[in-house]
């Protein structure tokens, strides 16, 4: 029988790779073959991928095991408790000799040290009854020094009262002035033999050509009391019971517009912001009273950030040029 032609190139194919698959590694002469007769081999399974490894097995007898002690809890640092906001207190040693004017602009209100006690002279201003367009003034106590009795820090700032007076007053001590209310039944005092009424409450204070100065200390101090009067709200709506929450919520809602109302007077203060100012640095101390605060150590300051120097000018330097070119001689 006659060899077939496929026979005789496999024959031939094998001569010549002989001496290299004598040589070669078993695997590889095994791959020859199957490549050379065509035979595929089986391929091992490929493991599936993305599939999580499972976890370690704890060891017998691990916390957390069925039949064991559940595992004990990390201790977690509790918060640090928030303090209420405190400015710096007023001192009656700022207001005492000072001239102040109601809204800065009328009547006369002088408080001055007698021995241990602090009396002042009160001017009221008002209109007449009788002719309401025209204006009057009423001095209290015939002009002669009314007695004050001092009431403490209820709310923060010195507190003085003038019960015994004809028109009965409140003032509470703030930083350049002092903040006026009525301890009557309304705000209204009437002296019919003088044919006055008057309406002092408000701020009294100073002029407003001595306030527009420093209407940018101001305006920096009042950031820092809004953002006092606004955590100490927030601290007290914290504390309370829930069913004390809504009449803070309520009184905190109302406080711009009482600013507003009480301030609107005064002479020249969309341009100043002095009475703005008080009103809230005087607010952010009540509630910080409120809230069990030792006023006496301010934690906030409203003193305003002093401004760098300017650089001295350098010779050859034009200080007005844009990038201080040198000036040509």
């Amino acid at each position: 029988m006659r060899p077939t032609r496929s026979l005789l190139l496999s024959t031939l194919a094998l001569a010549i790779a002989a001496p290299a698959l004598l040589a070669a590694p078993p695997a590889h002469a095994q791959n020859f073959f199957e490549r050379l007769f065509g035979i595929k081999p089986e391929r091992p399974p490929v493991p599936p991928r993305g599939l999580p490894e499972a976890p370690p097995a704890p060891p017998p007898g691990a916390p957390g095991e069925p039949g064991q002690p559940p595992a004990p809890e990390v201790p977690r640092a509790p918060p640090a408790p928030a303090r209420p906001v405190v400015l710096k207190a007023p001192s009656e040693d700022g207001v005492i000799g000072q001239d102040l004017q109601l809204n800065g602009m009328s009547g006369s209100l002088k408080l001055e040290r007698s021995a241990n006690a602090v009396t002042a002279r009160i001017s009221l201003p008002g209109t007449k009854i009788s002719q309401p367009t025209e204006s009057c003034t009423v001095p209290l106590g015939g002009g002669s020094p009314v007695t004050l009795s001092s009431e403490g820090k209820p709310d923060g700032v010195p507190r003085y009262e003038a019960a015994g007076a004809e028109c009965p007053l409140r003032l509470d001590v703030t930083e350049g002035g002092v903040l006026v209310s009525t301890l009557g039944s309304g705000p209204v005092c009437t002296f019919s033999a003088a044919d006055c009424a008057t309406t002092p409450t408000g701020l009294w204070g100073p002029a407003p050509a001595t306030l527009i100065p420093r209407a940018g200390e101001f305006d920096t101090a009042r950031g820092v009391a809004d953002k006092a009067v606004r955590d100490n709200y927030k601290l007290m709506t914290q504390r309370a019971r829930r069913e004390d929450v809504r009449p803070i919520v309520t009184e905190q809602a109302a406080f711009s517009s009482d600013r507003e109302q009480f301030c609107r007077g005064y002479a020249r203060e969309g341009t100043h912001g002095f009475c703005h100012l008080r009103f809230t640095e005087n607010r952010a101390l009540a509630l910080a009273t409120r809230l069990g605060a030792n006023t006496a150590v301010p934690t906030a300051s409203v003193a305003p950030r002093s401004r760098p120097r300017p650089k001295p000018a350098v010779e050859g330097l034009n200080p007005d040029a844009a990038g201080g070119d040198v000036v040509p001689e």
